[in-house]
């Protein structure tokens, strides 16, 4: 069964974090992150009126190998980052220990919600934050069903993870701050096979909490 987590830990614990501490009018969002061998790329969305300094401050520094815009709305703009290893340790813990990023969002200190595969995961995770010198204060530790596999509203694994990344990527806001188009993009399926999945993944919420009548 998985673990959702949830710990505070300030911004200078992190590379990303220590990036914008001098910037309150800037806020960053870390979506995902993904292991490349030695290395680790996380999807950041970055929101406020400095959108190119946050581009700037990125490529700027000699830590990140790359980064990529990757969609950009007026007052927000989503970044891929390749940083350089081992720097960024708090996100390389993540991927270490398989962990689904939920939401990494804050300025001085950041909120973290992410879920381990079980409490292994977990016990990894807090190892290697121990012997990188990380410190973070855990606030909640909950098991939760894992996706797919009777999880509360009876979605799909494709469900679960089309509604997660549109929702997580902002694109139920009004405006909305990704396409369709980079969803599909990203998910590496048609436009189309989102538009589906997102469909029946809301009516499928929808009937299970207004009319308690799961398909």
């Amino acid at each position: 069964m998985s673990v959702i987590a949830e710990f505070t830990i300030a911004a200078d614990a992190f590379a990303l974090g220590r990036l914008i501490a001098d910037q309150p009018a800037l806020q960053i969002e870390l979506e995902r992150v993904v292991p490349i061998a030695k290395r680790v790329m996380p999807y950041v969305r970055g929101h406020g009126d400095d959108l190119d300094g946050i581009e700037g401050r990125l490529a700027a520094d000699p830590s990140v190998e790359s980064v990529q815009t990757l969609d950009r709305a007026v007052d927000s703009a989503r970044f891929r980052v390749e940083w350089a290893a081992p720097v960024e340790e708090f996100a390389a813990g993540l991927a270490a220990a398989n962990a689904s990023v939920l939401r990494v969002t804050g300025e001085a200190e950041w909120g973290v919600r992410v879920r381990f595969e079980d409490h292994v995961g977990l016990g990894e995770f807090t190892a290697f934050c121990h012997d990188n010198d990380i410190d973070y204060t855990l606030e909640r530790v909950a098991t939760a069903e894992t996706p797919g596999t009777g999880n509360p509203f009876g979605l799909t694994d494709v469900q679960y993870e089309t509604l997660v990344e549109a929702t997580q990527r902002g694109y139920f806001d009004i405006p909305r701050s990704v396409t369709l188009a980079a969803i599909a993009a990203d998910l590496g399926v048609s436009e189309q096979a989102v538009s589906e999945r997102l469909r029946r993944g809301i009516a499928t919420v929808l009937e299970r909490i207004l009319l308690d009548s799961p398909r």
